[in-house]
Order: C-alpha cells, then structure tokens, then sequence
C-alpha cells in the first residue's frame, strides 16, 4: 500500500510516513499541482494509491459516484502538521490497514477514527 500524499498536506508527510514503514509519495512529485481532485482520484485509482488528504471533497466524490476506489485516508484536525497528526495518522493506518488495502474512507479526527468501505451508501 502507498500512501499519495495530496497538495494540501505538507511534503514532510512523506518522511514521516517512510520513517514508519509506509510507502508515501506527494502529489507534487508526481502530477501537475493545479490538477483536479477527480484528476487526482482517477490518477490514484490507476495506479493503485491511497490519497491521504484534509481535503472533504474527496470523501463526497466517493459517495456520490459510488466509487470503488482509490481508499480515501481524510484527516479533519486543526493542525494537520506532521508534528501535530503524525502519530495520529500512522495509528489509524495500521487500525485500519484492511480496510483500505480493500477499498475504504478512513476518517481522522481529534477524538475519533472511523472507517467505511466502499462503495459507501450502495
């Protein structure tokens, strides 16, 4: 599993991600910065990746076109810093390693985590 990093969460992720044992990469490395969500989407389906983002808008593409994929790893927290989430983040990716190995929103808030698989709502 390889965690995409989208451009709304610092490059640093990427560090902190490997340093744990995970596969990362940032969106800036791979595709044009400006790209669309549904662009960054398609481009994570193809290829296998799950976005990791504090971006809502892709949880509410999973569900209204009841997507199968890619997994969907969406933190909702004041500070989204390495620093500040990181232990968070890599906790719930090994919670919930399954799910989004098979196709899941996984959502990070402050006191929570909570998944659903996909498609969502089917």
């Amino acid at each position: 599993m390889t965690l995409l990093i989208d451009m709304n969460l610092s490059p640093l992720w990427v560090e902190v991600l490997c340093r744990e044992g995970f596969q990362a990469e940032h969106w800036s490395r791979i595709g044009d910065p400006k790209a669309t969500d549904r662009e960054i989407m398609a481009w994570a389906r193809s290829n296998g990746r799950v976005v990791f983002t504090h971006d809502l808008d892709f949880g509410a593409l999973l569900v209204t076109n009841q997507f199968l994929g890619p997994s969907v790893l969406q933190i909702r927290a004041r500070d989204v810093t390495p620093t500040a989430a990181g232990d968070l983040v890599v906790r719930a990716v090994n919670q919930f390693r399954e799910h989004l190995e098979r196709g899941a929103l996984v959502i990070i808030d402050e006191s929570r985590m909570r998944a659903r698989l996909l498609p969502i709502g089917a």
